[in-house]
């Protein structure tokens, strides 16, 4: 699913952010990153999302070398991965259920096909009040969990997750974390970065930590 290989990362002509990131990542493995404020562990998501290109080193995404996508082809392929952001990134000109419902609509499907799922994973993450709401009026955790239930709608075969239980309690932390290890279930490669201890104890699923740019693995 993923392969990296003596990544490093930096920005302009600054100090590199990564160093020599090395990793792999299984169809349907789960694991979360973690690692102090700072280490690089949203770099290393977006590098990911294909969003950014490594500075040196080789990085392949759904086997293919990511040096050799062509920009017309990024699109379709991160169509494949689902990613929650921690600025969230909603559309603030459509509704909470028209910003779930995008990754289907753009995929080409109507929406009475797909009208009940969104409405079933509204109610999953305690948003089905607020479907015909604006962003503007939801609240911080709110707005969290419409990115969550945006990033898994498609069933995507990558879901990655910066801090997704960073602004909700521990009972809703536990019931997304339950989101996720169903997903997985189904088939879905899954990496969370996180903070949170507790999700990481439930779980039970294998740690990479991240530090100074440099990345260690831990079962």
């Amino acid at each position: 699913m993923v392969r990296l290989e003596n990544v490093g990362l930096r920005y302009g002509h600054g100090p590199e952010i990564l160093k020599d990131i090395s990793f792999v990542l299984a169809p349907g493995e789960f694991r979360f990153l973690t690692g102090p404020s700072g280490a690089g562990k949203t770099s290393l998501l977006r590098l990911l999302f294909l969003s950014m290109a490594p500075t040196r080193g080789f990085m392949s995404v759904f086997g293919q070398d990511t040096t050799q996508i062509g920009r017309s082809d990024l699109p379709l392929l991160r169509r494949r991965i689902g990613i929650v952001f921690q600025e969230f990134r909603l559309l603030d000109h459509l509704t909470t259920y028209e910003n779930v419902a995008l990754p289907l609509r753009v995929a080409g499907l109507a929406e009475e096909k797909y009208r009940a799922d969104v409405m079933e994973l509204l109610k999953w993450v305690g948003l089905a009040e607020q479907a015909r709401v604006m962003p503007q009026v939801l609240s911080g955790g709110e707005k969290q969990r419409a990115a969550i239930a945006r990033a898994v709608i498609a069933k995507p075969q990558l879901l990655l997750a910066d801090e997704p239980t960073g602004n909700v309690d521990p009972a809703l932390a536990k019931r997304l974390l339950r989101l996720f290890l169903e997903l997985n279930r189904l088939g879905t490669t899954v990496l969370i970065a996180t903070h949170d201890v507790q999700l990481i104890a439930q779980a039970k699923m294998p740690v990479m930590t991240l530090d100074q740019g440099q990345l260690r693995l831990a079962a």
